[in-house]
């Protein structure tokens, strides 16, 4: 699924939480945020292995929260949200679509890369792929709601991730076509950074 849904879904993690103890509220919501997105930080470099670790995120998401709650500080509150909001990330990703460039082919086989079991963890197409119009519904399903509850800045973030991602999926299947074009005229020593799905095929 597309960036600003998950960073959609981790504020949405962390917004009971800073509902019901307000003085933990910014570093419970930006924990979430930043655990939300920290997986497709590895978009140029091996996407949806690198940092998508769908079984070690919520093994280590267990010990965090225990500790967050025998003894909370700013600090276990965000490390725990970030670690679950990175595991609900990686989740996600297994329930959308392929890693492909036009994954509403359906031609790829891989979503998650799992490290512990060594292997590719199939795509389920729940939401069809990154950028669909369900992939937005639920964006705005999870996103509407936090733009009426929270505020300051994080509503501010939230309402850019809905106009971002609104943007995205109207311009998805031409982003797919340009694609090519565009990463072929890469320099040389960036070239290695181009995933191998970009080559148009």
């Amino acid at each position: 699924m597309m960036l600003p849904t998950h960073a959609l879904v981790g504020l949405a993690l962390a917004t009971p939480l800073a509902l019901y103890a307000p003085e933990f509220a910014p570093a419970a919501l930006l924990g979430a945020l930043v655990g939300g997105i920290l997986p497709d930080l590895d978009m140029y470099a091996g996407h949806r292995k690198t940092l998508h670790f769908p079984t070690g995120y919520p093994v280590a998401a267990v010990p965090a929260a225990l500790l967050a709650v025998a003894w909370p500080t700013a600090a276990t509150v965000a490390l725990a949200l970030g670690l679950l909001a990175a595991a609900v990330h990686c989740r996600m990703d297994v329930y959308g679509g392929g890693l492909e460039l036009r994954p509403w082919e359906g031609t790829s086989d891989r979503a998650v890369y799992d490290h512990a079991r060594g292997e590719w963890l199939p795509p389920r197409r729940f939401i069809a792929y990154d950028g669909s119009p369900g992939d937005l519904a639920l964006a705005a399903l999870v996103g509407v709601p936090l733009f009426v509850v929270l505020d300051g800045a994080f509503a501010v973030v939230v309402a850019v991730a809905l106009t971002v991602a609104t943007v995205y999926v109207a311009l998805r299947r031409v982003l797919a076509e340009l694609a090519p074009t565009v990463f072929r005229r890469v320099p040389e020593p960036l070239s290695e950074y181009v995933p191998e799905r970009y080559d148009g095929s």
